[in-house]
């Protein structure tokens, strides 16, 4: 018996070796392959470690705000709220998908990251001085769940419960089932102040000033029209490598545009300092005054390497009009996008035909042997086009001459059975008129939108174009009240849970959710499970793809249009890093300089 004792004893002492050897804590995690930046790195690279501190940076931002509380679904948060907060760990921008200790010093999960804990800093601090705790981290997880916007019901879906491990370690076990990258979106988790929260209600909006333990705090707000951000000089993560060289501004202002024509007025005037431009028109028009001329205002296109996610006009599935395949399809033939980037985007823009463009993630040509294998178990539930044919977005030879299109797009609508009867688009069984709007937040896009419309119309079908005031606008989307709307879908190079959230089943009917175009697909519920369940980057790249083409062929929109690069207007008061990573230009590395911020008062002053 001693004998067998001393066995088990060292079979005990061995079997605790390896697993600690396993789950040994690590300062980062990367989603495949290896970190970049090793244990004890001082600052990422795109970043300047010595910047300066100092200075006011000036921002402008549409609508109104009421509220101070981004995790929910109700009012419209004020903008710039996310740097009050700290997250468990940071995101390297020059990754594709990589995460560094922030209020974790380290992270620690078996092989299969079938859990995953984190250890906190005992630095970590609220701005009222108490420590960051792990009850912090519980309660915050256990209260977005509940209590916060869908969006956390899904992304965190997989989590089956969180426990205190030790004083300062916290552990997040995971449902059974492939999830890769669960460790990382935890990873995201931003922490609330558990102290500060009770006692006050959750799930209400307030513009009382939160409590928080970031980079800045709020110093004063006009609710609706204005809100400033102070840079805590005491900040107990300031010399983190993960935050050297950047959050360098000492104050951050967001001032209030009724729209975006406004907004890049008041810029021009010098009313804020920073604008990334997304209009075309503006680009190529709007900025030709003096102060560009004389160096005053600096205009840039910064290259990035991103992906370029999906831009379209969306159909809501949830519509009767839209749940016919055929009749999206059509709809498609009548956007001349040749025609509106020569005439409208001054020849800015390429087509969007992936909902993963410019990355190695978009589906190209025919599946291979790799695709295919995913892809076959699913033949006779996904269009045919998928084994047969590469996707690309109907194409005009001639633009503003469209008359191909119509006729081909005519075509398909009459084979569905809509056909013409006095000029209008009717269903031949129903009589129902193939109508709808197509619901705007901001004038700027009327001109992108009414071409189309037009164009619609030669079909016989009427399209209403519609815009409306921010808030009208939030709520419509969050209640899925609208026909179509321009819409996006932003994508990371390394895609993973929030693929649920677009296009999974579950997602479809909950209020707030980002599913918007209703889709409810068990075969594109399975692909992403797939995506999510992915070993390593070739396997997820594959499997990506075989997504991307079921989306693709299932015409859930009208693909818009993307560009490469990053157009940023700015007064020139401002100094910048050498280097752009490859998620694009990192503002918040960005500092003001204090020789060009007096030079320019001076030249102001002198022009006055």
């Amino acid at each position: 018996m001693r004998r067998l004792v001393a066995v088990f004893a060292v079979f005990l002492i061995s079997m605790t070796g390896a697993r600690a050897a396993e789950v040994a804590g690590a300062h980062g995690v990367a989603m495949h392959g290896t970190l970049k930046y090793p244990a004890g790195f001082t600052h990422f690279d795109y970043v300047n470690p010595d910047a300066p501190k100092g200075g006011m940076v000036r921002l402008g931002a549409q609508g109104t705000f009421d509220s101070f509380n981004s995790f929910i679904v109700k009012g419209n948060p004020a903008a710039g709220l996310g740097f009050i907060y700290d997250n468990l760990m940071a995101s390297s921008a020059d990754e594709a998908f990589t995460e560094y200790g922030l209020l974790a010093e380290s992270v620690s999960m078996p092989e299969d990251r079938s859990w995953v804990a984190f250890t906190l800093r005992k630095e970590a601090r609220w701005h009222d001085g108490k420590p960051v705790t792990v009850e912090d981290v519980i309660w915050t997880f256990n209260t977005l769940i509940t209590k916060g916007s869908p969006f956390y019901r899904f992304y965190y879906g997989n989590v089956s419960e969180v426990v205190k491990t030790g004083e300062r370690t916290v552990r997040f076990n995971f449902k059974p089932g492939e999830n890769r990258e669960l460790p990382l979106i935890i990873g995201q988790f931003t922490i609330l102040p558990k102290h500060y929260w009770e006692g006050r209600e959750f799930d209400k909006t307030t513009l009382e000033p939160p409590l928080g333990s970031g980079p800045y705090k709020i110093e004063k707000f006009e609710a609706g029209r204005a809100i400033t951000f102070k840079r805590v000089e005491d900040w107990w993560g300031k010399d983190l490598a993960v935050n050297k060289g950047q959050y360098n501004f000492d104050r951050i202002r967001y001032d209030y545009y009724r729209d975006g024509t406004i907004a890049l007025e008041a810029f021009k005037a010098g009313e804020f300092d920073y604008r990334a431009e997304n209009s075309s028109k503006s680009w190529a028009t709007a900025y030709k005054i003096p102060y560009v001329d004389e160096g005053l205002i600096k205009l840039e296109e910064i290259s990035h390497d991103r992906s370029s996610g999906m831009q379209g006009y969306v159909f809501n599935t949830r519509r009767s009009l839209f749940k016919d395949r055929a009749v999206r399809e059509a709809l498609a033939y009548a956007f001349d996008f040749e025609w509106s980037n020569k005439n409208l985007f001054y020849g800015q823009y390429t087509r969007t035909r992936s909902y993963f463009d410019n990355s190695e993630l978009a589906a190209t040509g025919l599946p291979g042997p790799d695709e295919m294998a995913i892809l076959e178990p699913f033949r006779g539930r996904i269009p045919d086009e998928v084994f047969t044919t590469e996707y690309n977005p109907p194409k005009n030879e001639t633009p503003g001459k469209i008359r191909a299109n119509l006729r081909t797009a005519s075509k398909i609508l009459t084979d569905a059975g809509w056909v013409i009867k006095d000029k209008r688009r009717v269903n031949a069984e129903t009589g129902q008129e193939l109508a709808f709007e197509i619901l705007l937040n901001s004038p700027i896009s009327e001109r992108i939108v009414l071409p189309y419309a037009k164009n619609l119309e030669r079909l016989g079908v009427t399209a209403t174009v519609r815009t409306i005031d921010t808030s009208q606008y939030q709520r419509r989307m969050d209640t899925h009240d609208f026909d179509m709307v321009i819409g996006g879908f932003g994508q990371s190079l390394s895609p993973g849970n929030e693929q649920r959230d677009f296009w999974g089943s579950q997602a479809a009917d909950i209020e707030g959710g980002r599913n918007i175009i209703g889709i409810k697909d068990p075969v594109i519920d399975e692909l992403i499970e797939k995506i999510i369940a992915a070993p390593d980057r070739k396997q997820l790249v594959t499997t990506v793809k075989a997504l991307d083409r079921v989306l693709q062929w299932g015409h859930w929109l009208v693909p818009n249009f993307h560009s490469t690069y990053d157009r940023i207007a700015y007064w020139n008061k401002f100094g910048r890093p050498d280097i752009t990573p490859i998620q694009g230009n990192q503002f918040l590395a960005w500092w003001v300089d204090p020789a060009k911020e007096n030079l320019l008062k001076s030249k102001l002053s002198s022009a006055q």
